[in-house]
């Protein structure tokens, strides 16, 4: 064996050991996303509008200080707190089922303040009237509704607190109370508060709501206090824990939430590893059984790419300090797909080798020329995936990141194992002598058909689909749209048994949500999802169990996004896609050297995301963010087949100096046919795996990529490679 042989082998070797080690064990070396272990996933927007321009300048680190301490004492573990932007702040929190006291901790202002009650009770009277004096404002008790009518001012806020600590009442019922303790300069003035104001009632006011309001009897000079109000125990703890770690510098609300139950989470593990099994017996299959051993080195390549994936995933931290490996139902839906997409590479290389074969090149050298003439469109295509999977990762949020890191991860070592690996178990059999041929099947033919010439027909075509996609779309406005770009909300449940959908209504009549979305899966009569314009999710939970004795609800996920949340990620998903056509454009025109290959190539994925785009809406799937998704790999992955007759043309014309345009595009269409429909359809077994199994998560996904896909083979040979033609005239050369 020649020492470059050996050295390479070495080298796979070394790169696959360190991929398993860091790939095993994968609960140690990988952690799960919050959609596939449940949990939560909030972006809170902190509301500085009241404040001066001063003092908006670190309110939002201030803020994040404040809501770590707060979390970090509820006892969740592995949380994630990071400041976005100015004023916006990402909490995630792994495994927390209690939603409702989850954003009760976090989103609690805490402001306290002690506030002196009015004794006067004609100013009372006047006040309920509707005439407050000046200095004085109106409240209702929280213990009992009793109006109260309190002095603007605080005599004592909740800065001079040092410590709040839950105790119980002394009488029949044992409450629970929230003692506090001040600081002694807090302390002290709470000593002269009260006894400057013996026989008068003082107001403990939290968030602007009346706690409580005892009677002073008698001076306090210890510094304690308590606070009344018919908490439960739970309560009394979480109002201690807010109070103890100090109150948050602004109020601030939730734009937007995903929240995922451990059911669900369960659920879309299970169906995510039975896509990936079936996708990956499919592709493996056929591999197998259409290129006999050459197809049988393909699949150890794709199960050394499934390894390096994975090892890239868990050696990811240590590559980039604070990153850590999460994979994320996406991301299983990556790590299937790359495996599709790492088979385009198998495919050009063994139809090459076949081409040379045929040519009547002996063994290894039509091996070594496969290889080399395979190469610039595998770096070309795997290229223009990369910038739609790194143009994800900039601009997508936490489940759309695991699927560009994955993806990423995919494409590389993709090309590592088909262009490497491959070669290499090639040469060692060659080296040996035990490889004497290479055999192959052949179902498609090369065919000598007209492709250019049927052009026109297949334009108008073209504008027809996308045209009626486009009406139907504008027509439909923001109903065309999911929760992800148009906000509201959306709570998914599991019933013991399937619901009648009518009763399912009429709870939300009773609630004032009849203009709800409801819908009822087939394949899964128990589960139903309701989409709602309102946050009502604890009141139509509590009802629904009220209205479904005996059927053991359970929540199953929670979205939410505020309209600015909506809007912000509309955006955002714009820019992803037009600077990944730019991208595309850019690089294309760079590797061709001709502006009008590009602007051919980019009209072509701008047809298939159109294509893709108008059977999403007449179908009724909504457009979100996994929809976006499927879009940007869509013209990451379509133009590869574009770029793969892209080199024909332009290797054919040098071969065929005296053939037109016409006739060069025609011949490499017809020459390239068989990959174009052997590479995309070995992607569609894995697109169509994750379609049928992956889940109703994962439907819209793979739905869109499944008609992109489609249409991608169908405008490469009927849209990218005429408009080449078009523009470059019939006579023109490359």
């Amino acid at each position: 064996m020649e020492r470059r042989i050996l050295y390479k082998a070495i080298l796979i070797l070394g790169i696959v050991g360190i991929c398993a080690y860091f790939s095993f064990p994968l609960d140690k070396r990988i952690n799960l996303g919050l959609d596939l272990k449940g949990g939560m996933h909030l972006l809170l927007k902190v509301d500085t509008s009241h404040l001066s321009a001063d003092a908006k300048e670190d309110v939002a680190d201030r803020a994040v200080e404040v809501i770590r301490n707060r979390i970090d004492q509820f006892g969740v573990r592995e949380t994630s707190i990071q400041k976005q932007g100015n004023d916006e702040i990402v909490v995630q929190l792994p495994g927390v089922t209690d939603r409702e006291r989850a954003l009760d901790i976090i989103g609690k202002t805490a402001m306290l303040e002690f506030k002196l009650v009015s004794v006067d009770p004609e100013k009372l009277k006047q006040a309920i009237a509707g005439t407050i004096p000046e200095g004085l404002e109106l409240a209702r008790s929280q213990e009992d509704n009793e109006p109260l009518l309190l002095e603007k001012k605080a005599v004592l806020t909740g800065e001079a607190l040092t410590n709040a600590s839950v105790s119980f009442s002394q009488n029949e019922f044992n409450e629970p109370l929230v003692s506090l303790k001040f600081n002694p300069e807090g302390a002290k003035k709470f000593a002269q508060i009260t006894t400057d104001n013996v026989g008068k009632r003082l107001a403990i006011v939290l968030d602007g709501k009346v706690q409580s309001a005892p009677n002073i009897k008698e001076p306090i000079p210890s510094g304690e206090a308590v606070i009344t109000g018919r908490f439960s125990i739970e309560q009394a703890q979480d109002l201690a824990l807010v109070l103890r770690v100090g109150a948050l510098p602004a109020p601030m609300y939730v734009e937007e939430e995903r929240t995922v139950g451990p059911l669900l989470g369960q659920d879309s593990i299970n169906k995510g590893v039975k896509a990936t099994i079936i996708g990956g017996i499919l592709v493996f299959a056929f591999m197998a059984l259409y290129y006999l051993l050459a197809g049988v080195i393909s699949d150890i390549a794709l199960l050394l790419n499934l390894l390096m994936i994975l090892g890239g995933l868990g050696i990811l931290p240590l590559l980039f300090p604070g990153v850590s490996a999460t994979l994320t139902l996406p991301g299983i839906a990556g790590i299937v797909l790359s495996l599709g997409m790492a088979v385009d590479a198998n495919v050009l290389i063994n139809e090459r080798i076949r081409e040379e074969l045929s040519a009547g090149r002996a063994l290894r050298t039509a091996i070594a020329n496969g290889y080399q003439r395979a190469f610039s469109a595998i770096f070309d295509s795997n290229f223009t995936t990369l910038i739609a999977a790194f143009l994800l990762f900039q601009f997508g949020t936490g489940p759309i990141r695991g699927f560009a890191v994955t993806l990423t991860i995919g494409l590389i070592s993709s090309m590592f194992t088909a262009i490497v690996v491959t070669r290499t178990i090639f040469e060692i059999l060659l080296s040996f002598g035990i490889l004497k041929s290479l055999p192959m099947l052949k179902w498609i033919k090369e065919t000598k058909l007209d492709f250019i010439g049927k052009r026109k027909f297949f334009y108008a075509l073209s504008l027809i689909v996308i045209i009626v996609g486009l009406s139907v779309y504008f027509k439909k406005g923001k109903q065309a749209y999911g929760i992800d770009f148009a906000g509201g909300q959306l709570q998914e449940y599991s019933f013991k048994t399937p619901p009648e959908i009518e009763q399912v209504r009429a709870v939300l009549k009773n609630i004032n949500l009849g203009d709800a979305t409801i819908q009822q899966f087939k394949e899964n009569p128990r589960v139903v999802l309701i989409r709602t314009s309102e946050d009502k999710s604890q009141i139509l939970t509590n009802k629904l169990k009220e209205g479904f004795p005996g059927q053991d609800i359970q929540i199953l996920r929670i979205e939410r996004v505020g309209p600015i949340a909506g809007k912000h990620l509309k955006t955002k998903a714009m820019y992803a896609l037009c600077w990944s056509l730019i991208g595309i454009l850019i690089y294309v025109a760079f590797r061709f050297k001709h502006v009008n290959f590009a602007i051919a190539g980019v009209i072509a994925l701008i047809h298939d995301v159109l294509v893709a785009l108008g059977f999403l809406v007449v179908t009724g799937r909504p457009i979100d963010l996994l929809s976006v998704t499927a879009f940007l790999t869509i013209a990451g992955y379509s133009i590869n087949d574009t770029i793969v007759i892209y080199d024909r043309v332009r290797e054919n014309s040098r071969l065929y100096r005296k053939l037109s345009l016409k006739e060069l595009i025609n011949l490499s269409v017809n020459q390239t046919l068989a990959r174009t429909l052997l590479t995309s359809g070995v992607t569609l077994l894995v697109v169509i795996a994750i379609l049928v199994y992956g889940g109703e998560v994962l439907s819209n996904f793979a739905f869109t990529l499944l008609v992109g896909f489609i249409s991608g083979v169908y405008s490469t040979v009927y849209i990218a490679s005429p408009l080449v033609l078009a523009w470059q005239g019939r006579k023109s050369r490359i």
